[in-house]
């Protein structure tokens, strides 16, 4: 593998969007397994640069580029920021981070509204309306800024079973032009799956098997 194709992105960790300035709407997302895949890359002599939410609690390995980031739109900044940076190609881009589907579009208590992100609404407000717009996503915006990169997109159900999960990567895979998608969560069940855009699925246990699975990909790609 050519030294100038040994650099990998990953996203890891939840996203937030603000209600005020001092509580948000976020994800039980750890960073965890991002962080597992980094320093498996960076075992392997891949170089990582991590986008890694400001609210993980999954500590990164060392020796490693982590930019630290706090909601989607911000994210999408620090990415093209990164992009910006180099010339050097990324062989894959991972991206595993858990990001709000949802933003607060307006606060209101039955008295008045209040600014998004703004301040702190006061308890005193008594019951609080809050009205939610999906969030644009990242993943469909990245083959634009990623032409030759192996992007690998993420998928957590809990409803359905595990037909209906991976119907849903496959559809993510070809809305976003991506290469694959892995597919955990209760409806796909235990461990991992990793879609191809053949509908071919390979199963993986755990973070050794995924990453393994994964790291075959890149090389076919490059």
């Amino acid at each position: 593998m050519s030294p100038s194709l040994r650099r990998v992105a990953i996203t890891c960790g939840p996203g937030y969007e603000p209600i005020d300035a001092v509580r948000r709407l976020t994800n039980f997302s750890t960073g965890a397994l991002g962080a597992q895949l980094a320093s498996r890359f960076l075992a392997q002599g891949f170089r990582v640069l991590m986008f890694r939410g400001e609210m993980a609690t999954a500590l990164p390995p060392n020796g490693l580029d982590v930019r630290p980031f706090s909601t989607g739109a911000d994210l999408l900044i620090k990415i093209r920021r990164a992009l910006r940076e180099t010339d050097e190609p990324f062989a894959g881009f991972f991206h595993a981070a858990a990001l709000s589907d949802f933003r607060v579009a307006s606060a209101r208590s039955e008295a008045q509204p209040y600014a998004v992100g703004r301040g702190k609404i006061p308890t005193s407000s008594g019951h609080l309306t809050l009205r939610l717009e999906p969030v644009p996503k990242i993943l469909p915006q990245l083959r634009s800024l990623l032409t030759d990169t192996l992007i690998v997109g993420w998928k957590y159900e809990v409803e359905g079973d595990r037909n209906t999960a991976l119907q849903k990567a496959a559809d993510q895979i070809r809305e976003c032009k991506t290469d694959l998608c892995v597919v955990n969560g209760p409806a796909f069940g235990p461990g991992f799956g990793v879609l191809d855009a053949q509908d071919v699925v390979e199963e993986a246990s755990g973070a050794d098997k995924l990453f393994m699975i994964l790291r075959k990909h890149l090389q076919a790609h490059i």
